[in-house]
C-alpha cells in the first residue's frame, strides 16, 4: 500500500532523526527532537508527528521506551530529500592529478577506491566494467632479439597488454618500426573487436594485395589481438571497517560480515552484483532492503558512474544504512568526475 505524501513538518522532523542517529547512533527521543528541531513545536506535538511517521513506515521504536529510529522507508525518503535542489559536487583537482600520475588502469582505479574509502570511512570500489568498446590507442614492436618480438597494445581507460611473439625470421627493428607506424595509422581509434575482425579478413585476402610489411603487421597484431580480452575490473579499499560496523551500533551480523566479506575477495560476484545496479551514468543509492542480494540488506550502497569515451566507470562506497549519506555523495560524485575526466583524456 502506497504511503501518504509526508507534510512539510513531518519530512523536517524526519531528516532531523535521521541525522541525530546517523551522528550518535542511538534511539531519537521526541525531547531532543523538539529543543533541535527549530520549527516551535513541544515534545507532546512532535511525539505525535512520530507516531504518525512510525504508522506510515518512517521510523520504529525498538524497546517500548525507547525514542525511534528510521527505517529503511525513512532513509530513502532523507536521502531523496539530501538530493533535491542539491548542487552537483564541485571537482577536486588535487584528485585527479593524483589520478593521472597513477599511469595504468589499475593504477587509477587503486587510486580512486582508497581515495573514496578514506573520504566516506567505508568500503570503497572502483569498477571498470568489461567492454567490447574498448578502442585501441597505439601498438609498439620492441625487438628482444633477432626473433621474439614484444608486442605492448595501449587501449582506451589505459589498459594495457604485452606479448612476447616468435617469428619464423629475423626481423630490423626498423621494420617493427614501420609495421607498429602501419597499424597505428590503419587502426588506432577503432575498437579492438572490430580490428581483430579486419585483421583476419585481411589475412584472409589475397597476399600479393599486401607487401611484405603490412603482412608482417599483421601477423603480429593476430597473434596479439587474441590474447586480448577486456575483463571487468574491480578494486576494493577499506574491508576492515565493516569489522568496525559490526562491533558498533550499525548491528550488522557477524554471519553477514563474514558473507560480505567473502564476497568482497571472491571479486566476481560483486561485480556481478555491481553490474546489475549500474543502469547509466550518474548517482545510484541503494538501501537496506532494495539491495537484490538478502545478506546485504543491512547495508547501503552510494556510487556514481561516470561514462567517457565509451568507457564506463563506476566510482563507490558500501557501508551500514546508518552512514552519513552526504559525505559518501560528495565523495563518490567528486571522484567519479576526476576519473571519468582521466579515462576521457585522448593520451591515455
Amino acid at each position: 500500500m502506497a504511503t501518504a505524501p509526508l507534510t512539510e513538518r513531518q519530512r523536517r522532523v524526519l531528516a532531523l532523526l535521521v541525522r541525530g542517529y546517523i551522528e550518535h547512533g542511538e534511539p531519537v527521543s521526541s525531547l531532543w527532537l523538539a529543543e533541535q528541531s527549530g520549527i516551535g513545536v513541544s515534545s507532546a506535538t512532535v511525539r505525535h508527528i512520530l507516531a504518525a511517521l512510525e504508522e506510515s513506515g518512517y521510523v520504529h521504536q525498538p524497546h517500548t521506551s525507547a525514542g525511534r529510529v528510521p527505517t529503511d522507508l525513512g532513509y530513502r525518503c532523507y536521502v531523496d530529500q539530501l538530493l533535491q535542489g542539491r548542487r552537483p559536487a564541485r571537482l577536486t583537482p588535487g584528485v585527479e592529478a593524483r589520478l593521472r600520475r597513477a599511469g595504468t588502469l589499475d593504477g587509477v582505479l587503486d587510486d580512486v577506491s582508497h581515495e573514496v574509502s578514506r573520504a566516506s570511512h567505508h568500503v570503497g570500489f572502483a569498477l571498470v566494467p568489461a567492454s567490447d568498446v574498448t578502442v585501441l590507442r597505439s601498438v609498439d614492436f620492441v625487438a628482444l632479439d633477432a626473433r621474439r618480438v614484444l608486442v605492448v597494445l595501449v587501449a582506451s581507460g589505459q589498459q594495457v597488454w604485452h606479448k612476447v611473439v616468435t617469428l619464423d625470421e629475423a626481423v630490423a627493428p626498423t621494420d617493427l618500426a614501420q609495421a607498429a607506424n602501419y597499424l597505428n595509422r590503419e587502426f588506432a581509434g577503432h575498437r579492438l573487436a572490430d580490428i581483430r575482425a579486419a585483421v583476419v579478413s585481411q589475412m584472409h585476402a589475397d597476399r600479393a594485395l599486401y607487401d611484405r610489411l603490412a603482412a608482417r603487421a599483421l601477423q603480429l597484431a593476430s597473434a596479439t589481438l587474441g590474447d586480448v580480452a577486456p575483463e571487468a575490473q574491480l578494486v576494493v579499499h577499506g574491508a576492515s571497517s565493516l569489522v568496525e560496523d559490526a562491533s558498533g551500533e550499525a548491528g550488522i551480523p557477524l554471519g553477514t560480515l563474514r558473507t560480505v566479506l567473502g564476497m568482497i575477495e571472491e571479486k566476481h560476484r560483486l561485480v556481478r552484483l555491481l553490474t546489475e545496479y549500474i543502469e547509466g551514468p550518474g548517482l545510484t543509492v541503494v538501501i537496506g532492503a532494495e539491495h537484490t542480494v538478502p545478506d546485504l540488506r543491512d547495508f547501503s550502497l552510494v556510487a556514481a558512474t561516470s561514462v567517457s569515451g565509451g568507457q564506463v566507470a563506476t566510482i563507490g562506497v558500501l557501508g551500514p544504512r546508518r552512514m552519513r549519506y552526504s559525505r559518501a555523495i560528495t565523495a563518490v560524485e567528486t571522484a567519479s568526475q576526476a576519473i571519468g575526466r582521466v579515462l576521457d583524456d585522448p593520451r591515455h
